[in-house]
């Protein structure tokens, strides 16, 4: 079990014991010293409790009467309600295309995810607001990653390689599960299983190929290409967004924003140089900018305004 795990876990069983008629002000300084050792125990304690209140709203919305007496809560109500709300905000749409054409094209909108199972078996998982081209006719699998990321599970054939072209860089997969993602000239490659060679296609040198196992995150740019052997639980992080998930670990505030941006139609703007180098953790809805917002105000203490579709975050 990872920490982001076991600190989902506890922070359930704290909410869990929090809502108990029986609770104590001993109970409440345990649990102030829980949410104090950790900034990311309070990231997840205040987001499953405002989970929770939504759901027990929802819940009275529906009932025909209120009644007085409060049942008692069970662990598996955390892990209904999360899988609700995940549910609702992930968008995910399967698709089985009847034949591929040249090119064919596959696009999905912000926010929106999209399954597509390929003739060969092979399955793509396109995250928000991408656009790739897919060609399973010729000798070689192709697909062209135009912008943005999708997630592979490809079923091996020697004969018949599959390719994924992003920008000036070719992932050659030797049967595996990984993850492209392109932003403008940038690429990153995350392999979950298997092995996949990355090439240089501009550069065109035996040197400008490495080949990733399992658990390593490249990441190119004009510079060239910097490779981190992490571990497959690292990767399944920056697979959250399969689940509807941001997973953050030590993330500088400007980065975190810049994730959000991605899949919603809210944006976020950070005010302060100050505010956006703070580093932050914890599991979250990608599309739950409310949320978002409300912790960093009760745990950072800043400043959310809201002008229509633009919230700015400020000391």
């Amino acid at each position: 079990m990872s920490k982001f795990d076991r600190t989902e876990e506890a922070a359930a069983r704290w909410l869990i014991r929090y809502e108990e008629s029986d609770w104590t002000d001993a109970d409440q300084a345990e649990l102030d010293s829980w949410l104090s050792a950790d900034v990311e125990h309070k990231v997840a304690f205040w987001r499953l409790k405002d989970a929770w209140t939504k759901g027990d709203r929802l819940a009275s919305r529906r009932a025909d009467t209120v009644t007085a007496e409060r049942q008692r809560p069970k662990l598996h109500r955390y892990f209904q309600i999360a899988a609700g709300l995940a549910a609702v905000l992930v968008a995910a749409i399967l698709l089985v295309p009847a034949m591929l054409g040249n090119g064919e094209l596959f696009e999905t909108a912000k926010g929106v995810q999209q399954t597509v199972l390929l003739a060969d078996g092979s399955q793509m998982e396109l995250n928000t607001a991408t656009r790739l081209r897919a060609d399973l006719a010729g000798a070689r699998r192709e697909v062209w990653l135009d912008s943005g990321e999708a997630y592979f599970e490809v079923v091996h054939n020697p004969r018949r390689p599959f390719v994924v072209h992003a920008g000036s860089h070719d992932v050659k997969v030797l049967g595996t599960r990984f993850s492209v993602r392109r932003d403008g000239d940038a690429v990153q490659v995350a392999v979950l299983q298997g092995r996949v060679r990355l090439d240089d296609i501009e550069r065109a040198k035996p040197s400008s190929s490495a080949v990733l196992t399992a658990g390593a995150i490249a990441r190119t740019d004009d510079a060239g290409v910097l490779i981190r052997q992490a571990s497959a639980e690292r990767v399944q992080d920056d697979l959250g967004w399969r689940e509807g998930l941001l997973v953050f670990d030590q993330t500088t505030l400007e980065e975190a924003v810049a994730e959000f941006n991605r899949y919603n139609g809210r944006q976020l703007v950070i005010a302060d140089p100050a505010v956006a180098a703070i580093r932050i953790g914890g599991r979250l809805q990608a599309r739950n900018v409310d949320g978002f917002t409300r912790l960093l105000e009760r745990i950072y203490g800043l400043k959310v305004e809201t002008d229509g579709n633009l919230v700015t975050i400020s000391k």
